[in-house]
């Protein structure tokens, strides 16, 4: 759907995984901003989640109908964290309003399916909303310290 550079999608996946489980570690915590059953039998989307690596929550994501929650450490539509002093608001849909956006807060999702270009359009107009999906990053996951080091602070 996205025309992706994969030959299908088994090398898509494979690949995916790769690069997930390269710069994540087994102790590492993950917030999944959804979409990550689409277009998958729940086995075969249980066994992907089983070999990812992490800590796993889900934000859910308006393709995520089945899943298997006994996989993720938490499953919410919403959630609010604070790592280092700085707040995020996760949500799958980027939002206009976020908790804490006038004072420094980032807004961090999924869904759009957006290139770089949005993230650096968003930091240029001052916007801290950022797309964490892996369109977006070069198809690896993003850290929090890559997100508070792209806008600057």
């Amino acid at each position: 759907m996205q025309n992706r550079p994969f030959a299908s999608v088994e090398e898509m996946d494979r690949v995916l995984l790769q690069n997930f489980n390269s710069v994540v570690h087994e102790k590492d915590t993950v917030y999944i901003l959804g979409d990550i059953c689409h277009h998958m039998k729940i086995e075969d989307a249980g066994a992907l989640i089983r070999k990812m690596n992490g800590r796993k929550y889900l934000i859910t994501g308006n393709h995520d109908k089945k899943y298997d929650p006994r996989l993720f450490d938490g499953v919410q539509d919403f959630m609010k964290i604070s790592i280092d002093g700085h707040s995020f608001a996760l949500m799958h849909y980027p939002m206009l309003s976020w908790p804490k956006m006038n004072s420094g807060g980032y807004q961090l999702h999924g869904h759009i399916h957006a290139r770089m270009d949005y993230n650096e359009s968003n930091r240029a107009e001052g916007i801290r909303r950022y797309d964490v999906g892996v369109d977006a990053n070069n198809f690896f996951p993003v850290s929090v310290k890559q997100i508070i080091d792209f806008f600057g602070n």
